[in-house]
């Protein structure tokens, strides 16, 4: 890939969507050149009542041993974006702040996208419902039935986007590196 993260023509690919409240999906696959292959995804959840901090500790226990499991290049996360009120802002951000703490403890590199590129190229649409990802997830990945989990859904689409995006960056070389800037978080 031309952004360094290929291994023997390979990539690994990393895709956590953290929540505030609800399930932390994640995903991690692998990309050849030709063929995407799933290695594991699914969904974290907590106790509805264990404590925030609790389930922070629990989000970085399970990306660590995941990092550690499957080393990744890449991990790809959703950007922040204006969650409905404030306060859930706030946990979005404090458990994406312990996605980039496990990934940079691994040291492993983060893209962010947002939510509408990842639509985009996942489903060839910037506002494709929860639905549409769930059947293009399925059917890119040729998985026998849908994820049970929309939030390892989402996990699986945030890897795919990375992949899509490198697959262009490959494709146009570093003629179009203006085309598709590489979005790297420190």
């Amino acid at each position: 890939m031309a952004s360094g993260h290929e291994q023997n023509g390979r990539i690994c690919v990393a895709g956590i969507d953290p929540a505030a409240s609800g399930p932390t999906g994640y995903a991690v696959l692998e990309f050849d050149g030709r063929e995407t292959r799933t290695l594991r995804f699914g969904a974290l959840r907590h106790p509805s009542r264990a404590p925030f901090g609790d389930r922070l500790c629990e989000l970085h226990r399970m990306l660590s041993e995941l990092l550690a499991e499957f080393s990744p290049h890449v991990l790809a996360l959703e950007t922040v974006f204006a969650a409905p009120n404030l306060r859930t802002s706030l946990k979005l951000a404090e458990a994406r702040g312990v996605v980039l703490l496990a990934a940079a403890q691994a040291g492993v590199t983060v893209h962010s996208y947002t939510p509408r590129e990842v639509k985009f190229q996942v489903a060839g649409y910037g506002a494709a419902s929860k639905a549409q990802m769930q059947t293009m997830v399925t059917s890119l990945l040729e998985l026998s039935e849908p994820p049970r989990s929309s939030d390892a859904a989402d996990a699986l689409a945030l890897a795919l986007c990375h992949i899509s995006t490198e697959r262009a960056r490959r494709r146009v070389g570093s003629a179009g590196a203006h085309l598709y800037p590489a979005r790297i978080e420190a």
